[in-house]
């Protein structure tokens, strides 16, 4: 099966670029982490590779790897900021597979005992609120 061609209009491309705001948690060589401004959970946030990938199944193992150490760095973090008892991690592949951006890209969501996620309802949360949460999880870091 072939797959779509990368598209680097796509929202998160358009970050990496700085053509588009976001809440910067963490940056390194290979990968970029902000807050999710569609929140499912306090604190969820996002890791995306800086090398252009559609998905899981066109990026290369080396960016691949470099996102999962930024989650795992992220997990511990949200954990931290939020006193989470553990985190959710998802990620998801084509249309069907429930991808939205078509640029790679991993949601770490804070969880607590009781607290179910937020629907996705498509709305954006106060921009207050996501920095007061992106702060949180940036003094979590050690920034």
């Amino acid at each position: 099966m072939s797959l779509p061609a990368y598209d680097d209009q796509n929202v998160f491309a358009k970050i990496l670029r700085g053509e588009m705001p976001c809440f910067r948690l963490y940056e390194d060589e290979d990968t970029l982490a902000f807050m999710d401004i569609m929140p499912r959970a306090d604190g969820h946030c996002l890791v995306i590779p800086k090398k252009p990938a559609r998905n899981i199944l066109d990026v290369d193992a080396d960016s691949m790897a470099a996102v999962m150490r930024t989650v795992q760095k992220l997990s511990h973090a949200v954990m931290t900021a939020f006193a989470a008892e553990g985190v959710t991690i998802q990620q998801f592949n084509e249309s069907v597979g429930g991808q939205v951006v078509f640029h790679l890209h991993v949601h770490v969501l804070p969880r607590h005992t009781g607290v179910s996620l937020r629907p996705h309802t498509g709305a954006m949360a106060d921009k207050a609120v996501l920095e007061a949460n992106a702060q949180k999880i940036r003094e979590a870091l050690g920034g």
